[in-house]
C-alpha cells in the first residue's frame, strides 16, 4: 500500500475530512488532496506529524511493503476508529451503475409528484370560469383521480428503486473503507461528471426562480381569474422540470460522495443521522406529508397547499444547521 492510500485510510478511520487533517498539520486542504492523489509527497516534518496524530510508526507510512498498520504504543491523540466495512472495486462500480440507472427513474417520480395537482387545478379553474361543461365536482373528481394515479406511480418507482438500492444502504450509515484503487477511480469519474452536475443544477435553479414570472405577468396583465390558474400550472411544470434536472444529477453525485464519504455522507453526518437527529428528521417529513394531505383533502385546496413543501424545506435546513451546531458544541466531538 502506497503512502497516498495510507493517508486516506488513516484519515477516514479517524473520521476526519481533508480540511480537518490539513488544519491539524497546518497545511492547506489542497496539499492533503495532492498527497492523497499521489501528486506530491509530504516532507519529513509532515510525515513525523502524521505519525503522531495517527498513532502509527513512520516506518508504516514510508514503507510501501507494510500493508498492516503498526501503531505506536503510546499516543495522546484519539485512537483510530475500529475496522470499517470494506468496499471492493466491483461493489463501487455496481453502486455507481445503479445510481445512474435509478437517477432518471427517481427524478421522474419526483416530477410526477410535483405535476400531480396540475390537472386538478386546471380542471377546477376551467369549471369555475365556465370554460368546460363539467360541474365543479366532476372536474375535481377527474383531477383527483389523475393526481392519485400519478402519486401511486411515483411511489411504485420509489419503492422499486429503493429495493434495488437496499444492498448498498450500509454505505449511507456505516463507516466504510474502500479497497486500493477505488478512491482514485471515483474521483476521476466525479471530475468527469462535474460539468454535467453543475450545468443541470444551474438549469434547475434558474427554472425554479423563473417559474414565478407567469404569476407576475398575470398580476400585471391578467383580467380573468382563469389566467391565474394557467399561471400556477405553468409554474408547477417549470418547477417540475427544474427539480428533475437537479435530482437526476444529484443522485449520481451522491453515489460518488457515498464512496468518498464526503458531503451528505461524511462521517460527521453519519454520526448525526444515526442518532436522535436522524429520528427527528424522519418524523418531521412524515408530519409534513400528513399536513399536505390533510390540507389538500379536507379543504380541497390543492392549488395552494403545495406551498407546504418549500416552506417545510426552508424550516428543515435552518433547523438542521442549528441542531448540528448545538449538538457538536455540547458534546465537543471531533469528526
Amino acid at each position: 500500500m502506497i503512502l497516498a492510500d495510507k493517508i486516506i485510510d488513516l484519515r477516514k478511520k479517524n473520521g476526519w475530512s481533508q480540511e480537518e487533517l490539513a488544519e491539524k498539520l497546518n497545511v492547506s486542504r489542497q496539499s492533503v488532496s495532492k498527497w492523497e492523489g499521489a501528486q506530491s509527497i509530504p516532507d519529513l516534518d509532515k510525515i513525523l506529524r502524521m505519525s503522531k496524530i495517527f498513532g502509527v510508526t513512520t516506518d508504516y507510512l514510508l514503507k510501501d511493503e507494510m500493508g498492516e498498520a503498526e501503531y505506536l504504543q503510546e499516543t495522546n491523540d484519539e485512537p483510530a476508529e475500529p475496522a470499517c466495512r470494506k468496499v471492493s472495486l466491483k461493489e463501487a462500480n455496481e453502486l455507481l451503475a445503479l445510481k445512474e440507472a435509478n437517477s432518471v427513474k427517481v427524478a421522474f417520480g419526483v416530477m410526477l409528484c410535483i405535476l400531480s395537482p396540475v390537472l386538478l387545478i386546471f380542471m377546477g379553474g376551467s369549471s369555475e370560469s365556465g370554460m368546460v361543461s363539467f360541474s365543479e365536482d366532476q372536474a375535481g373528481m377527474a383531477g383527483m383521480i389523475v393526481l392519485l394515479f400519478m402519486v401511486a406511480l411515483a411511489v411504485a418507482i420509489f419503492i422499486t428503486c429503493g429495493m434495488k438500492s437496499s444492498k448498498f444502504e450500509f454505505m449511507e450509515k456505516e463507516l466504510i473503507e474502500t479497497e486500493y484503487g477505488v478512491t482514485g477511480m471515483v474521483k476521476e469519474r466525479r471530475a468527469a461528471f462535474q460539468e454535467t452536475y453543475t450545468r443541470n443544477n444551474v438549469i434547475g435553479v434558474c427554472l425554479c426562480i423563473l417559474s414565478l414570472i407567469p404569476l407576475f405577468v398575470t398580476v400585471i396583465f391578467g383580467e380573468n381569474d382563469f389566467y391565474y390558474v394557467i399561471a400556477v400550472c405553468v409554474m408547477l411544470v417549470m418547477i417540475a422540470v427544474g427539480v428533475f434536472a437537479m435530482v437526476r444529477v444529484g443522485i449520481i453525485w451522491g453515489g460518488f460522495n457515498m464512496l468518498l464519504e464526503e458531503g451528505d455522507y461524511s462521517r460527521r453526518n453519519k454520526y448525526m443521522e444515526s442518532g436522535i437527529l436522524g429520528a427527528v428528521s424522519t418524523a418531521y417529513w412524515v408530519i409534513v406529508v400528513a399536513i399536505f394531505l390533510i390540507w389538500g383533502l379536507t379543504r380541497n385546496a390543492w392549488s395552494t397547499c403545495w406551498i407546504v413543501w418549500p416552506v417545510a424545506a426552508l424550516i428543515y435546513v435552518a433547523w438542521k444547521v442549528v441542531a448540528e451546531a448545538v449538538i457538536f458544541k455540547n458534546k465537543n466531538k471531533k469528526f
